[in-house]
């Protein structure tokens, strides 16, 4: 590879600056014969990376951690987080940051890859991905972005000809993917528990810094952090809900600080409105199903709030209420921007008390006659109802005359329906049938297409028919994902 080609990796760690036991200087295992199988050049340019001047071998060198940057001090980090309402201590087992890459525009972003071989946290874990599932990962979190959801993203993936045991043998790979930080929930429970106050003390103010500087001087910072992440979760769950997006698996080690999306593993879209919808294999007793989302993102922040409690008042008694003030705020908050949402799927501008009437009527509706939720608000912007029984339904004419009613009072709602309402996510069925042609028969025409269609979600072109249309409620029912570890 020539000496004169740069990357253009411009990193800058700030973490590594932390005490020694947050996290484990460490390389990327060797990979024998490194390929690309799909990269986001939209994504390179927003970075100011340079790929042009590099072929695909020296690229899949460069993303399979083969071949590290002369700039970058690799590193795995540690943390802790409750799965499944269980305390565990974690970290990074199959993942390694290359380093806080500085774009063009002075923005700071980890570059990570994921699936890169074992780490000090790996427990007996093999430290590597599959590539189904790292092609999940980039598929989802990019339409994520697309769906205009704050989520990491997904730069590249690297097949890697390994042989990786999980449900049946895959073809290993790894991600890279991209974040404002790794810094979790998780993060602060393993700090504030295996590490001393002013070491504590110490990473607090390092993430105030890094992601919320607005907050560095208040009087409470602690407390103040405490309230701007809840407000990023309330915002982010409110969208998980607006799209019908099921995480799977909410642990306090996937709740990232900065407020975006991690960690796709058991992840799922709905189609057939049910609020109970679980896809993940592990989630037994519904822990994490669709409706439970935001109960769940509640009990991570009581978690956070637990670590935050020595620095927000030197009193327990008195850290306990401040915390338990912002905490008693989630509820009304989060009914308060859920309705907003939910008014803007429906083309009300200003929602009123009595429009909670119309819109837990239709939601109703929609769960007994199994509903498609993505399609019905498209229908409902456009007019172009499917051809099913279900919207010539009695009750449905009469539910429809009510909100044509209601929406006669505002100015535009078809144009605030169209920006809230997609009218294309990724279909359980059609992720799979992308994921298998790609992983298991080398073909990656469905893939791509999948990925194009999904990069424009709000379209109501037919060009991409084939992606809106939902599966079999019979087959989706039995629809499973796992977490690919």
């Amino acid at each position: 590879m020539s000496e004169k080609k740069n990357i253009g990796f411009n990193f800058n760690n700030s973490y590594t600056t932390l005490n020694e036991k947050l996290f484990s200087l460490c390389f990327p295992t060797p990979v024998h014969h490194p390929r690309v199988v799909t990269m986001n050049i939209t994504l390179a340019k927003e970075l100011g990376l340079n790929l042009n001047d590099f072929s695909e071998t020296e690229v899949a060198q460069i993303f399979s951690g083969n071949k590290i940057s002369e700039n970058s001090q690799p590193f795995a980090q540690a943390y802790a987080g409750h799965q499944f309402g269980n305390f565990t201590v974690l970290g990074d087992g199959r993942a390694i940051l290359l380093g806080e890459h500085i774009t063009p525009e002075k923005k700071r972003f980890d570059i990570q890859l994921k699936g890169s071989g074992p780490t000090p946290y790996s427990r007996r874990g093999d430290g590597r991905a599959t590539l189904s599932s790292m092609l999940r990962e980039y598929i989802i979190s990019e339409a994520m972005y697309a769906l205009g959801i704050p989520t990491t993203r997904s730069l590249m993936v690297i097949a890697t000809e390994e042989e990786i045991y999980r449900e049946q043998v895959n073809e290993g790979a790894v991600l890279t993917r991209i974040a404002n930080s790794h810094i979790r929930v998780g993060t602060f429970e393993y700090v504030r528990r295996f590490t001393d106050v002013e070491t504590f003390r110490s990473f607090t103010n390092y993430t105030i810094e890094r992601h919320y500087p607005d907050i560095t001087n208040t009087e409470n910072p602690a407390l103040d952090l405490l309230k701007a992440v809840m407000e990023k979760q309330i915002e982010l769950i409110v969208n998980w809900m607006r799209v019908g997006f099921i995480h799977g698996v909410m642990n306090t080690d996937n709740m990232s600080i900065s407020g975006e999306t991690i960690d796709y593993g058991p992840c799922a879209f709905m189609n057939a409105y049910n609020p109970q919808t679980v896809f993940s294999s592990i989630d037994h007793n519904g822990r994490y199903a669709f409706n439970n989302q935001p109960a769940i993102a509640h009990w991570n922040l009581s978690r956070f709030a637990e670590t935050l409690l020595i620095l927000i008042h030197p009193e327990s008694t008195k850290a306990i209420e401040l915390a338990q003030e912002v905490l008693d705020a989630f509820n009304p908050e989060f009914k308060k921007q859920w309705m907003v949402m939910m008014g803007k799927k429906l083309g009300i501008t200003a929602i009123e008390n009595h429009d909670e009437k119309l819109i837990q009527s239709l939601l109703a509706w929609m769960h007994s006659h199994s509903a498609d939720y993505t399609n019905t608000f498209s229908a409902l912007q456009s007019g172009n109802f499917p051809a099913e029984e279900i919207y010539q339904d009695t009750e449905f004419k009469e539910w429809y005359k009510q909100w044509r009613s209601r929406i006669e009072k505002e100015s535009v709602p078809f144009e605030l329906m169209k920006k809230n309402n997609p009218s294309l996510i990724p279909r359980n069925h059609m992720v799979e049938l992308a994921l298998n042609n790609a992983a298991f028969q080398n073909d990656l025409e469905i893939l791509k297409e999948l990925l194009s269609a999904l990069s424009d979600p709000y379209s109501n072109s037919n060009e991409y028919a084939l992606f809106k249309q939902p599966p079999e409620i019979s087959t989706d029912k039995d629809y499973k994902t796992f977490c690919g570890t």
